[in-house]
């Protein structure tokens, strides 16, 4: 908490507003294990307004407001169609239901839904950005579509046992599904990767188009919104909310991540 603390001092009025809401939504996230029954949903609530108001001014900060602006149409636009067709269809993540829990809906979708996938799609994209970092210029945009749109489904295998678990939504045939998760089907992964890979070639275009290069802000809460969800996530999943075994999967990813990063940092 000391390293973002100080983030936010070193910040400009720009990046603070998205530093501060990180580090709001980190404190929600470590409380989430420790409550249950409706203060749990009001937890689970405030965690994902948080996190789609980190990516929108992240966003905004980083890139311009129109850049904000259009980060949360598109990926809300996205969601909502995905979601809509998903739930309708069985395609592409397979058979679902929401709960009542998750509260207002529009096409079926429920609200919160979309402002979950903006808590998820701009961290991805960064982090894609710092991974791709080193592949050559003319391929670096496909690239970073692709591994964003791995991150965005890696992130959805850790959070997906856990908002089942809590009784947001439940699949009507939760078998085969990856080793140690009984509970969500392997045909959500190739949902969530289809639509990454939709969405974050959205994303890409909205950037290339509404960016500004003299944007003062940094992506430091972005980032410590996907560490501390996946990292932190698999965590409480161990120790605190029985799910060993996205926990091992969220381990797995955090370090797969953190050893391209380093190895990407010696070769600098």
């Amino acid at each position: 908490m000391s390293v973002a603390t100080a983030a936010v001092r070193r910040a400009g009025a720009p990046a603070r507003v998205p530093l501060v809401l990180a580090v709001l939504l980190v404190l929600a996230a470590v409380a989430y294990p420790l409550t249950d029954g409706t203060v749990r949903d009001a937890v689970s609530w405030t965690i994902v307004l948080l996190g789609s108001a980190v990516s929108v001014t992240a966003a905004a900060a980083r890139h311009g407001g129109r850049t904000g602006a259009a980060v949360l149409a598109v990926v809300v636009v996205a969601a909502v169609a995905f979601e809509a067709v998903g739930l309708g269809t069985g395609y592409p993540y397979g058979e679902y239901t929401y709960s009542d829990a998750l509260g207002p809906t529009l096409l079926g979708v429920p609200f919160l839904v979309p402002l979950a996938w903006l808590m998820m799609a701009w961290p991805s994209h960064v982090l894609a950005g710092l991974l791709t970092r080193r592949v050559r210029p003319g391929r670096r945009p496909a690239a970073r579509v692709v591994v964003a749109a791995l991150v965005f489904a890696g992130w959805d295998v850790v959070l997906d046992p856990q908002l089942v678990q809590a009784g947001y939504w439940t699949w009507t045939r939760p078998r085969p599904g990856l080793p140690g998760i009984d509970t969500v089907p392997l045909t959500n992964l190739a949902g969530w990767l289809l639509a990454g890979l939709v969405l974050m070639a959205l994303l890409e275009v909205v950037v290339a188009r509404t960016a500004r290069a003299d944007a003062p802000g940094t992506d430091a809460a972005p980032l410590l919104v996907i560490a501390w969800m996946v990292a932190g996530g698999a965590l409480a999943h161990a120790l605190w909310l029985d799910l060993p075994g996205s926990a091992a999967w969220g381990a797995v990813l955090s370090l797969v991540v953190l050893a391209v990063l380093a190895l990407q940092a010696r070769r600098r």
